[in-house]
């Protein structure tokens, strides 16, 4: 085994998700297929018109919420805790670009023995870092 290939992220729309993460985080849509059951296969994943694209990295699999199960999920997958990490060569640049297109970060970057950090929150309420690695 080499790699995680995707994660799946429980959304209430694909549409919606699909614009939150191409246009505010800058992922691209790599996939975007109707399945026989109604729903679609939609991944989205950072790109070469994504700046903290990291080679290899790890699709998103945007999955609709079927059931009230799957809908009491949307926006809190980890419990409150930060869930998902999202590496960047250029914390300043993204944080502008991000807090531009509207992110909601949850506190002033912070600078740690490991890195630049920022809290943000994706569209649901999944609470996400922000990170660029020391060294």
């Amino acid at each position: 085994m080499r790699r995680v290939a995707l994660v799946t992220l429980v959304v209430d729309d694909y549409d919606e998700a699909i614009r939150f993460y191409t246009e505010a985080l800058g992922f691209r849509l790599a996939e975007d297929a109707p399945r026989p059951d109604g729903s679609r296969w939609v991944v989205v994943e950072p790109g070469p018109e994504c700046q903290h694209a990291v080679p290899a990295g790890t699709g998103l699999l945007l999955a609709r919420a079927k059931g009230e199960a799957q809908r009491s999920r949307v926006g809190d997958q980890t419990g409150g805790r930060v869930g998902f990490f999202l590496h960047t060569d250029d914390f300043a640049r993204d944080h502008a670009r991000m807090t531009a297109a509207g992110v909601a970060f949850l506190e002033e970057p912070r600078h740690e023995p490991y890195g630049t950090v920022a809290v943000f929150q994706d569209l649901y309420g999944n609470r996400w870092d922000l990170l660029q690695p020391a060294g």
